[in-house]
């Protein structure tokens, strides 16, 4: 398995019927890349791409690789999970059209004998499956029963490390017209995530390339609904996510500031400046501390 990487912020899709697409995206920068067998891939391509990506993982890359199988009840996920779970450059398994917490722990125990096990490249705190075996799993939300199962579903499995939303197709089945029609379904994710113990979850793609100052302001909001990072569709857009989420300039210091105090003196109290400091407000900062130097 590749190594770890603390604190992903971007992750860029490709698909996996163009090599030389993902090649492109492995020299990228993103923090880890996604291979699409799914939405990305035409039907009459599917064998093909499921070949290429299972040449491409029988090597360890220089970045990451997720895959994104396709639909984890449909009749081509089995024939992708038998073709690339056991492989070594394989550190995650994105799963889509999740509703129900049986469907990762079915992809779990069927990807368990195939591998031995390796390290994870999530979150805040890293993410081991249990017992050491297995692969990280990640599940895709893309229904209006998906989010009814949201806690469900993120707290199914040892294996499964993050969960996020699909949002064309949740858009689709809720009817919804204008984006602010899914910030509870957000918002309820994010709390699943983290009541199950999971690290944030990853914003979904911004569909427009183009559009740059767009992407910014979704990810600040996204970032104030409690999201760390998100996925691309083009290397344009990962320095946007990045900066995004990366801690500013102010906040750092204002971490800086509650440590320190924080070392100097145990307990609550209050900063000269009137904030009133606890072991909350330090883990905060310790937090966002952690996240910008990305360790």
């Amino acid at each position: 398995m590749t190594p770890a990487v603390r604190f992903p912020l971007t992750w860029l899709y490709a698909p996996g019927d163009r090599p030389h697409v993902v090649a492109k995206a492995l020299k990228s920068g993103a923090d880890i890349v996604v291979v699409d067998l799914e939405d990305a891939v035409a039907p009459d391509r599917k064998d093909y791409a499921r070949d290429a990506t299972a040449e491409l993982l029988t090597e360890p890359p220089p970045v990451p690789i997720h895959v994104r199988v396709n639909a984890v009840d449909g009749p081509l996920a089995a024939a992708d999970l038998d073709a690339i779970a056991g492989l070594p450059g394989l550190a995650g398994l994105r799963l889509p059209k999740v509703s129900r917490a049986g469907q990762v722990a079915r992809v779990a125990e069927r990807t368990a004998a195939m591998v031995r096990g390796g390290e994870s490249t999530d979150g805040e705190k890293g993410c081991a499956p249990a017992g050491g075996t297995g692969l990280p799993l990640y599940a895709l939300l893309e229904s209006a029963l998906a989010i009814e199962h949201a806690f469900a579903i993120a707290s199914s499995h040892g294996s499964l490390c993050g969960v996020s939303i699909g949002e064309a197709d949740l858009r689709a089945d809720l009817g919804v017209p204008a984006d602010a029609g899914l910030d509870w379904s957000r918002a309820r994710v994010v709390v699943a995530a983290r009541a199950a113990g999971l690290a944030p979850p990853t914003q979904c793609v911004h569909p427009d390339i183009r559009d740059l100052e767009g992407l910014a302001a979704s990810c600040a909001h996204g970032r104030r609904l409690g999201f760390l990072g998100r996925a691309a569709i083009h290397p344009r857009q990962l320095p946007i996510i990045e900066r995004a989420y990366l801690p500013t300039e102010r906040e750092l210091e204002e971490a800086e500031t509650i440590v320190k105090a924080a070392t100097t003196q145990r307990g609550a109290q209050a900063l000269p400046d009137g904030r009133f400091v606890d072991a909350a407000v330090v883990a905060a900062a310790q937090r966002t501390l952690s996240l910008a130097h990305r360790c």
